[in-house]
């Protein structure tokens, strides 16, 4: 999927580990719950998703807004018992730190007796 961003928003998820299991237990309740299968709901593009040691795992989606619920369906039906969940609206900064170190390079390059900085 991949949708047109002016259309979507990004969500990032803390999936934390539910540590009063281990590893097996985790995978026997995802796969019980059909978690493999059912998330991310049709419509929703992974646009990452990362192991953090000691915390579980954390995962950035695009989705239209009006998908969302099925999202949060989905958590709920079977990410809930083996993990906690919190939930981030989430933006690419990339583009405006980008914009926001041109800016100051160049109001630095304006000012006099400053040193035109490295590129």
């Amino acid at each position: 999927m991949s949708a047109d961003p002016a259309e979507t928003i990004l969500l990032t998820i803390f999936l934390k580990h539910d540590q009063s299991k281990n590893l097996d237990g985790i995978q026997g309740h995802l796969a019980a719950t059909g978690w493999w299968e059912r998330f991310p709901p049709k419509g929703v593009e992974i646009v990452s998703w990362n192991v953090v040691m000691g915390i579980g795992q954390i995962v950035t989606l695009r989705l239209p807004p009006h998908l969302i619920n099925a999202v949060n369906v989905e958590i709920e039906r079977c990410a809930w018992g083996a993990f906690s969940t919190e939930f981030f609206p989430t933006y690419d900064f990339v583009p405006v730190r980008e914009r926001l170190a041109r800016e100051w390079r160049e109001a630095r390059i304006k000012q006099a007796g400053m040193p035109r900085p490295r590129e």
